[in-house]
């Protein structure tokens, strides 16, 4: 299924919800006092018992990791979109709580409190004690006042979890830090607790439900916060056991750091996947995600951290005073993971686009060592036993990736000379480097360098730019050319579009795969890394 036609299976479950709750209301006695106020709250409150249940399961990691496993399910739901999915449903609870507190505010509550006091005892009396309330003591009662601290609660979190509040600077004190960015967002969002707290309160209090059988929110939200609370448990208990050894440290230019770790025991990965980082010097409560940048048959772990926010500047500092003052034991690491990503799809397509800006280049990088590695076995094999297996490597793999900084060449030397080296037998893996910083080749202004960058590959086989034997251009990528040309040259073919990078360049793309799978014969499917 698209993602278009889950927000479509989505939308039609929230309507229907409503639509059955609203009829069900309009048929009741308390319609005669609150109208259609009522039937508006309660179809609104159906929404909201079905939102807050759904939104736990995009964000059950092991769960949606070991469902991606299963190739049936895997092709049918896009697990790749389930923070986008969380979103669109945190858009939906936001418009229930509207909708739902608004016209019980505004409309339910002043028409009980001044309603005439014959229709008043004739409909809705018993529920009140036969004493007609005020507007003030319906907002006293447990039902409102919990629906209020929920409210207020949603108020505070739900900003902080938007883009804006989570970026910080680098450059604020330490102890602005541990309260600001991130932190922000993460300690933010445990008011949910609290506020499924106060759910399960507030729906045992509904004063227009006395049937036990009608309170159904519990139905709603129970497996889903069972499952989520499991799951939170377990990497709580897990976490205690999953310090690791560092095994190196590099610290490249542009501030990235490289974590060299030690493989536990049992760990299994696949190209593609992610952990979670934890420092105890910096919090023991913040896990960061971190793509693989080792392969899957590695006997270590690897991950290349660039300094973006708060936290990852605090961890590179750590290492950095570790290695600049000599010291013998470097600051403990703890890992959880693996967890699965969008980039793990590259093995359902035989031709593979991998798009990396800066360092969006690691998802990438562990499935070019895979293939790398599996390009080796099928040579071993073909020379002992006369035949290879190409199973699971693409027959074609293409990699984009547009950096602003040369140095940024030197984080994964080693990778790019491997794929060179490979591609002399195999030419599986074709590698564009992209130098921004450059004007591109043909203009006046790059072209000493560009005569000089020729000149020295040709004399040495090496590219003086990235220092491996793989060519880099200098400027922007021309995206139509580039789709245009793959489209010409893989005409049928179904292709898998993989990008890791800011969103700007994210809507050209998704935007060119439409555009192309429409107009040729060539399917480009995009896939999008959260960055």
């Amino acid at each position: 299924m698209s993602n278009t036609e889950i927000i479509g299976l989505w939308l039609t479950i929230c309507f229907a919800l409503f639509t059955w709750k609203f009829i069900q209301y309009s048929h009741r006695a308390a319609f005669q006092v609150m109208g259609y106020c009522l039937s508006t709250a309660k179809g609104a409150a159906e929404t909201l018992k079905f939102n807050m249940a759904l939104i736990l399961l995009p964000v059950c990691r092991n769960t949606i990791t070991w469902l991606r496993n299963n190739p049936g399910l895997n092709s049918v739901i896009p697990f790749n979109d389930n923070i986008n999915f969380h979103k669109v449903i945190a858009g939906g609870i936001v418009i229930g709580i509207i909708l739902h507190g608004g016209t019980h505010l505004a409309c339910d509550f002043p028409r009980i409190s001044g309603s005439d006091r014959s229709v008043f005892r004739q409909t809705i009396a018993a529920n009140f004690g036969y004493q007609q309330p005020s507007y003030f003591q319906i907002l006293s009662t447990t039902e409102v006042a919990s629906g209020i601290a929920m409210v207020v609660l949603m108020m505070i979190a739900f900003p902080l979890a938007t883009k804006w509040p989570r970026r910080q600077s680098p450059s604020l004190p330490k102890s602005v830090r541990k309260v600001t960015g991130y932190n922000t967002f993460w300690y933010s969002h445990h008011l949910f607790v609290p506020v499924y707290a106060l759910l399960i309160v507030h729906s045992m209090f509904l004063f227009l439900t006395d049937n036990l059988v009608e309170k159904t929110t519990w139905m709603y939200i129970a497996i889903p916060v069972l499952l989520y609370a499991g799951e939170r448990i377990t990497r709580a208990i897990r976490s205690g056991f999953s310090e690791v050894e560092i095994l190196k440290v590099s610290l490249y230019p542009g501030k990235v750091l490289s974590l060299k770790l030690q493989k536990p025991k049992g760990f299994r990965h696949k190209s593609g996947m992610y952990i979670f980082i934890q420092c105890p010097q910096i919090s023991p409560f913040e896990w960061h995600p971190f793509s693989l940048t080792c392969g899957p048959e590695d006997d270590y772990l690897s991950v290349h951290i660039k300094t973006l926010g708060d936290w990852s500047c605090q961890l590179y500092s750590l290492f950095e005073e570790a290695i600049l003052t000599g010291l013998k034991q470097y600051p403990k690491i703890y890992i959880d993971g693996p967890y699965g990503a969008s980039s793990q799809d590259h093995i359902k397509y035989d031709i593979v686009i991998m798009v990396g800006l800066g360092i969006g280049i690691t998802p990438f990088v562990s499935i070019l060592k895979d293939i790398a590695t599996r390009l080796k076995k099928s040579s071993i094999n073909h020379a002992a036993c006369g035949e290879g297996s190409l199973e699971k490597i693409p027959l074609k793999a293409y990699l984009y990736w547009v950096t602003r900084e040369q140095s940024s060449f030197n984080w994964f030397t080693d990778v790019m000379k491997e794929i060179a080296d490979t591609n002399q037998k195999e030419a599986v893996v074709e590698v564009f480097n992209f130098l921004t910083s450059v004007y591109q080749e043909g203009d006046a202004r790059s072209a000493l360098i560009t005569i000089i960058q020729s000149l020295y590959q040709a004399k040495y086989g090496i590219d003086i730019v990235s220092r491996t034997p793989l060519h880099t251009q200098f400027g922007r990528p021309n995206w139509f050319n580039i789709f245009s040309k793959l489209a010409r040259r893989h005409r049928g073919a179904r292709i898998g579009v993989f990008y890791c990078g800011p969103m700007t360049l994210a809507r050209e793309l998704e935007k060119l795969c439409t555009k192309f799978s429409t107009k040729t014969s060539t399917i480009f499917v995009f896939h999008k890394e959260n960055y």
